[in-house]
């Protein structure tokens, strides 16, 4: 091969949300990060120029990754190498100063444009890296989600831009300032999920220089890249069984791609090895964990499912009704992000009942007039949410919803049987983090709702309802009822 173009293979994760165990299928192991460490190495010992990189969101989903709050994550993340991560919004779970405790513990460079103090507008961390490889110089840049700022609504001296024409403004600026004659290739490293990531592209301008996207947060299982504005855009989907790869030929002389190939390879027994002392690392946290959480909470009548968050779902239904059983509000309002895994049971374990549910925290009670409701109902069911880019929920017995997905009609809004008319006043239990972005995620003023009734903490902790529940509660069973009926 000519002197002058360099092959390079780029492999990538996104959202893999503490995925680090692997899973069983057909008598087959799926997944898992030892496998996922597996390809990463065998792939970096046959090909010549590899780099392994992350779009966001390590953390969440594992009770070995809540116990330690991100630590044992970092610790695992680091026998991977990757050559460059940038931060999801379930990096900052656990608090920004921890985040900044974390990246100190990292043995990668983590990189993010947008997150600053509001004071003096310093970055919190390096906007962009430049990794020289194979003769080539590839500048990386890291762009988050707006929901970081959900996650960090009290603590003010952080900020960030969320438009997607700042963030292209912000790009264009790192472009300009850092991307010289050296600059073979500028790649994107976002967490903003695949619609923002299209509107991101369409925003750029061409003489900015990027090359592609390789992007996270809305856990999108492609076929083939998306190519907007000339730049193409992948993702992995989700969790540690599957990884992207990219294979690229460019040409130093000429200064362009000569081709550009892309696939998602599944990690199993038959595509992956096993890294035997990370397995060993992951063993003793998995034991310390076992210890403390592996301890039979109830057992469910069946396997409940969660497929898909912008619809009703068995686990959506028990749950909702679960914290909402002997209480003092009409209607629980569960975001469906809330709940993690897509089946459980039948056999619940109080490991498995904590990563599922791993946002623990505060319930608020409000009460809501008629129109208020009905407002926040066209507000959650508006086009964004089928394309999951907008917080969606779960509703306890009681409430049903008839939505027109092609007229965007709200055909049907009932409670017990009745229509919820402009008289109508309910109480609706929500969770702290969606009560502290009331007015962005439900679409009505909370200021409004204050007028009805004064908000207040009407349990500390979700988790503690559920475990008290479930296990007074043998054989519970949940099926699909119609509460969110929704029309084509």
């Amino acid at each position: 091969m000519d002197d002058t173009i360099t092959k390079l293979t780029i492999l990538h994760s996104n959202d893999m949300h503490g995925d680090f165990l692997p899973k069983t299928i057909d008598g087959q192991e799926w997944g898992g990060l030892v496998r996922l460490s597996g390809y990463i190495s065998k792939v970096r010992q046959e090909k010549k120029n590899v780099l392994y990189v992350v779009a966001g969101d390590m953390f969440r989903g594992s009770i070995i990754d809540q116990e330690y709050e991100g630590l044992s994550t970092i610790d695992l993340m680091n026998s991977l190498r990757p050559d460059v991560a940038t931060l999801g919004n379930h990096e900052v779970d656990y608090g920004l100063a921890h985040l900044l405790f974390l990246e100190k513990c990292a043995k990668f460079p983590i990189i993010n444009a947008n997150l600053f103090v509001t004071m003096n507008s310093a970055r919190l961390f390096q906007p962009y890296i430049n990794v020289e490889i194979g003769g080539c110089r590839i500048l990386f840049i890291g762009i988050l989600t707006e929901e970081v700022l959900a996650s960090t609504k009290q603590e003010r001296i952080i900020g960030s831009f969320i438009d997607v024409k700042e963030a292209a403004k912000e790009v264009s600026i790192i472009c300009d300032n850092y991307r010289t004659v050296k600059t073979d290739m500028t790649i994107l490293l976002t967490h903003i999920g695949l619609e923002m990531d299209r509107q991101l592209a369409e925003a750029l301008d061409p003489d900015c220089g990027v090359d592609m996207i390789i992007g996270g947060h809305s856990h999108s299982f492609m076929e083939k890249p998306e190519v907007v504005n000339g730049i193409p855009i992948v993702q992995a989907g989700t969790g540690t069984g599957i990884i992207g790869q990219i294979e690229l030929q460019y040409d130093k002389e000429q200064r362009k791609l000569l081709s550009f190939s892309w696939k998602c390879v599944p990690i199993n027994e038959k595509t992956a090895p096993k890294d035997e002392p990370l397995e060993e690392l992951l063993d003793s946290y998995r034991t310390q964990t076992d210890r403390k959480y592996k301890r039979v909470v109830t057992r469910w009548a069946r396997k409940l499912t969660h497929p898909c968050r912008e619809q009703e779902t068995e686990m959506g239904n028990l749950y909702t009704d679960s914290l909402q059983w002997e209480s003092s509000f009409d209607v629980m309002m569960m975001g469906s992000g809330s709940i993690r895994k897509k089946e459980l049971g039948p056999v619940i374990e109080y490991q498995d009942m904590l990563e599922n549910t791993p946002f623990d925290d505060n319930l608020w009670m409000v009460e809501m007039t008629g129109d208020q409701i009905r407002t926040m109902v066209k507000h959650i069911m508006r086009d964004e949410a089928w394309t999951g880019e907008t917080e969606f929920y779960q509703f306890s017995k009681g409430m049903h919803i008839r939505y027109n997905k092609t007229t965007r009609v709200l055909e049907e809004l009932t409670f017990n049987g009745e229509p919820i008319t402009p008289e109508t006043r309910l109480k609706f239990a929500i969770q702290n983090y969606h009560f502290k972005n009331f007015d962005e995620f439900l679409g009505v003023p909370l200021e409004e709702v204050k007028k009805n009734m004064r908000p207040r903490v009407i349990a500390t902790s979700v988790n503690n309802i559920l475990e008290e529940y479930f296990a007074t509660h043998e054989g519970l069973d949940a099926h699909i009822e119609g509460r969110i009926e929704l029309v084509e």
